[in-house]
């Protein structure tokens, strides 16, 4: 997974790949006021092309990140490859448009709609007359039964991730005839639009066998626009060709393969010619600009530069401060090994400068293609216990956050909009999209300071002397220090002869820089100092505490960063310091999420709050440490859904002690929520009224802002390296990919010599 936007694996439903499209003035004039105003923030960029300009035949190589375990989108291990087959393959009855609108695919659907809601709700589909399974088989009320059945909950052979809305039907049965299919509903549910897409055969969901393992590798009767050919775990690769038995467009392309490449290989799969389509991340980016001659954005990645550039001072100062602590004989076996590295550079010079030429070339043969994915990155704050179990402290932590630069730091040098996100539960550009941040507030220093002291906390009020070398156990950093982890408060003094493993909180190493330093006069702080000393405590950032005959400062262990400036000062209650543990991923992938971070830090030291940042592997950081509670601060994506009243329930539902005494948390991980939530997303549920569940859902959001457990900061980059002939493909944004429409541009005559398209034997 992608880990500048980690993100949760699975029940929630997975957000399809969705299109911003970039709507025309003549569309706009038809559009109300509201719709005028909420426009997603960045358009499609697939290089639309209509479909009698795309050539018949080839292969694409899709890069994806793993083989998917499991074939079945309702299992618990299903993933974004498991999506991307089961978008190709099998029937979507609604997809979604350049808004996040679920529409009726016209393939599977004649129409679908609410036939009646007394005494209860029923749906009625008409089905497109043509829409066959592989087999020949008619799709019809059978598949649906089956589909309810598996995944109502009811039973527990099943192994399902999810049965949201299907625990609602009542019954499911044909109707006038086989092209009617007719569901009831035992309750209402609003977001009925979200059922049987993707809709499988009854042969995978007719027996708990046949669901739990049948569709695992294989779907033997499928009805899309291409059919699975084989999984070939061993060579990592998903093969799609296609259909013979589609009844609509025919697919432009002879073959789909998803071929399995790590994030951290995608630039070497590119150059390699691997693939033909992936996913990067926002260096690989650059580089494939770069070696156009041209930069990512005009404006913009001089000051990406620099951001990354201080990130990485940042984190090479630190190392060098644990290098200096390090044994002698080890620094001498690290120099000694870097003699001879360069030694060996210095000789390959000429062949490395060929080799960088070459791969220069093969990179020009890509383009990059963005937009804003359809997902959104938080920072979370762990409610549940210690310092954030005080909403007070978390509205102080986001009040501290300027989420306009956290959004530019990211956004900006890609040439995408950098505008905070406002809502939980929908984007820019959805209807139930609108800013409710206002219930929170924007930054605001002082009013962060003045949340903090309501709370008890005082600006460089009195600390205990901390135990010495204390540490998360959890995970070493790259370089193999424990726990990796890094305290923001403030850099490091020197090491003098006689320390003894403890230095100075407080201390600046630039006399007369510190506030009142040198100022003698009336203001009371001599008194205030003297009166300090008499109750026999020490406290943060102030001068005078006597330590070895007299140095000013209270104590810390060592490895307890101090601030180098008053601002610096942390606040403190019952002898304790507000340190809060900020866990993040160490994964290639998530560098610029570590400079958020690392930006979220220094944010956060401004109202005296110190942050122990710890990187553990991609692998743990769920398991590890966010499911299981194990952090205060962290940073993950939410995707976007156009039904955010059944998705994001389990998201903000009240956590609640389960029948073992544990606290049941759903994917509520930041464990905050309320009563009045859970009831708002309760009554969204069972409106047919779209404008009233768009209000009610609005209504949750404001209150989700209130709790400050969950503050949204950025839409996610959507970056995808391709081959500048393919069309129809790319970064979708919000709408769902129309796989039969993929292909690669017809050549004109002039150049159909030159080039041709990729061989559908190719791999």
């Amino acid at each position: 997974m992608s880990h500048d936007g980690v993100r949760p694996s699975a029940t929630r439903r997975a957000a399809a790949f969705l299109l911003a499209g970039a709507l025309t003035v003549s569309a706009l004039s038809a559009c109300s006021s509201d719709e005028k105003e909420n426009r997603p923030l960045a358009g499609q960029d697939i290089a639309p092309a209509g479909r009698a300009l795309v050539a018949d035949g080839g292969t694409l190589r899709w890069a994806v990140d793993a083989v998917p375990a499991t074939l079945n989108t309702f299992q618990a291990d299903a993933d974004a490859a498991t999506s991307r087959v089961a978008g190709a393959v099998l029937p979507s009855l609604f997809r979604l448009d350049a808004r996040g609108r679920p529409q009726p695919n016209p393939a599977y659907l004649e129409s679908a709609k609410v036939v009646d809601t007394e005494p209860r709700q029923v749906v009625l589909y008409r089905l497109d007359q043509q829409a066959v399974w592989s087999d020949g088989r008619e799709i019809g009320a059978a598949d649906f039964a089956a589909q309810w059945r598996a995944l109502s909950g009811k039973d527990s052979a099943y192994w399902t991730a999810r049965n949201a809305g299907y625990d609602r039907i009542a019954k499911i049965e044909r109707g006038h005839d086989d092209l009617e299919v007719k569901v009831t509903f035992a309750r209402p549910y609003a977001d009925w639009k979200s059922l049987f897409t993707p809709l499988y055969p009854k042969e995978v969901m007719g027996t708990p066998d046949a669901f739990n393992d049948g569709a695992r590798s294989k779907l033997k009767v499928t009805a899309g626009p291409f059919a699975l050919k084989k999984v070939d775990r061993e060579d990592g690769k998903v093969t799609l060709v296609r259909s013979t038995r589609w009844w609509g467009s025919p697919a432009k392309l002879d073959k789909i393969v998803l071929r399995a490449v790590p994030r951290d290989e995608r630039l070497d799969a590119l150059a390699e010619n691997k693939v033909d389509l992936a996913e990067v991340d926002p260096d690989d980016a650059e580089r494939i600009a770069a070696a156009h001659g041209t930069k990512t954005t005009a404006a913009s990645q001089a000051a990406a530069g620099a951001e990354r550039e201080k990130a990485e001072k940042a984190e090479k100062a630190e190392k060098a401060e644990k290098a200096e602590k390090a044994e002698k004989a080890e620094k001498a076996a690290k120099k000694e090994k870097e003699e001879k590295d360069k030694k060996k550079d210095e000789k390959k010079g000429d062949e490395d400068a060929a080799e960088a030429a070459a791969r220069r070339k093969a990179l020009r043969r890509y383009v990059v293609r963005s937009s804003l994915e359809p997902a959104y990155t938080q920072l979370a704050l762990n409610g549940s216990e210690g310092p954030l179990a005080d909403e007070r402290v978390r509205r102080a932590v986001a009040r501290a956050l300027d989420r306009t630069k956290l959004a530019e730091l990211v956004l900006k040098p890609l040439g995408l909009p950098a505008v905070p996100v406002g809502s939980h539960l929908a984007l820019a550009g959805q209807p139930a999209y609108e800013d409710n941040s206002g219930a929170l507030g924007g930054q605001d220093t002082k009013g962060a300071r003045a949340l903090l002291a309501d709370a008890g906390w005082i600006l460089g009020g009195p600390v205990e002397k901390q135990a010495k070398d204390k540490k998360d156990k959890k995970g070493k950093d790259e370089d193999g220090d424990e726990a990796g982890e890094k305290d923001t408060a403030g850099s490091k003094g020197e090491k003098s002869e006689d320390d003894d493993g403890t230095y100075i909180v407080g201390e600046d190493d630039k006399p007369g820089e510190a506030e009142g330093a040198g100022d003698h006069g009336g203001d009371g702080r001599s008194e205030e100092r003297a009166a300090r000393s008499a109750d026999g405590k020490q406290y943060l950032g102030e001068p005078g505490a006597a330590r070895h005959g007299g140095a000013p400062g209270a104590y810390a262990p060592m490895g307890t960063a101090a601030p180098a400036r008053a601002a610096d000062t942390v606040m403190a209650k019952d002898g304790k310091a507000l340190s809060l543990r900020f866990v993040l991923p160490s994964g290639p992938g998530s560098a610029s999420l570590r400079a958020v971070g690392d930006r979220i830090a220094r944010m956060l030291r401004k109202v005296g709050i110190r942050t122990t940042i710890t990187k553990v592997p991609d692998d743990s950081y769920f398991k590890d440490h966010i499911a299981s509670g194990e952090y205060d601060l962290a940073l993950y994506s939410w995707p976007a859904t156009a039904f955010p009243a059944t998705d994001a329930r389990p998201v903000y539902a009240k956590p609640v002690p389960g029948a073992d005494g544990e606290l049941k948390v759903e994917q509520n991980y930041t464990r905050v929520g309320t009563d009045r939530i859970d009831q708002l997303f309760d009554e969204a549920l069972v409106t047919l009224d779209a404008g009233k569940e768009r209000e009610l859902m609005r209504k949750a959001d404001s209150r989700i802002w209130a709790g400050a457990a969950s503050i949204p900061l950025y839409q996610r980059p959507q970056l995808t390296a391709a081959r500048p002939r393919l069309v129809n493909v790319g970064a979708f944004g919000f709408r769902t990919p129309v796989y039969e429409d993929m292909g690669y541009r017809e050549r004109t005559p002039s150049s159909a010599s030159t080039s041709s398209v990729p061989s559908a034997t190719s791999s």
